[in-house]
């Protein structure tokens, strides 16, 4: 058993962020069931670098399976994510919205909700924490340190639930990161595209400026 109580991170979604959270997870004890929309045999050349820690199945098979679920699929595509296996559970939500990819959503281009508050919305039994979506794919594996290393990256996350949060700073610290606190899922905006915490490399005393600076449009 991992410091975090965790045994198995479930993916619903396996590209370059999913990829990488696996490798982080895998390297530091956890199992990791993988999935995408396209099937799990599509998945056979990750899973076989991931080892003997990872295997590939369907999207509900690996929202089953996972103690903790990490979402990390295009935005267009949330809807499909399915409900009923993550009921009860805590969900990482690494989502952005891109118009460009995901046609123009009116609630987010007129401000009136938030990408993970739209995730929520579609998992009501689970607590949805929205992280990992403002950090380059490349740097997950590369830019993590031991906890209290000087000039330690930090993450911001965002989220309804203090325990959810708690679970998903602890998984994050045994990943290499700090983690800041920016509120309520309301907030989680602050970090996303075009905002001066997107892409920004942060040490955990540099992010409330960083958040506060935002502006929505």
């Amino acid at each position: 058993m991992t410091n975090t109580g965790l045994s198995t991170i479930g993916f619903i979604g396996s590209g370059n962020i999913g990829g990488q959270l696996a490798r982080l997870a895998v390297a530091h004890g956890y199992s990791v069931v993988m999935s995408n929309s396209r099937g799990p045999e599509t998945l056979a050349a990750l899973v076989e670098e991931l080892g003997p820690q990872a295997r590939a199945a369907t999207p509900a098979e690996a929202g089953a399976a996972g103690d903790l679920v990490v979402v990390t699929v295009p935005l267009k595509a949330y809807r499909a994510v399915p409900v009923e296996p993550l009921d009860g559970k805590v969900v990482i939500d690494t989502n952005n919205y891109y118009f460009e990819r995901d046609g123009h959503i009116t609630e987010l281009d007129e401000a009136s909700t938030t990408v993970s508050e739209m995730l929520q919305a579609h998992l009501p039994g689970s607590r949805v924490v929205k992280a990992v979506n403002n950090i380059m794919a490349k740097d997950l594996t590369t830019a993590g340190l031991p906890a209290g290393s000087p000039d330690r990256r930090a993450l911001p996350i965002a989220g309804d639930d203090a325990e959810a949060k708690d679970l998903v700073s602890h998984l994050l610290d045994e990943f290499g990161f700090d983690t800041v606190d920016a509120g309520p899922l309301a907030d989680s905006w602050r970090f996303e595209r075009d905002q001066p915490a997107y892409g920004a490399r942060m040490t955990a005393g540099e992010i409330p400026a960083k958040l506060a600076a935002a502006v929505r449009d």
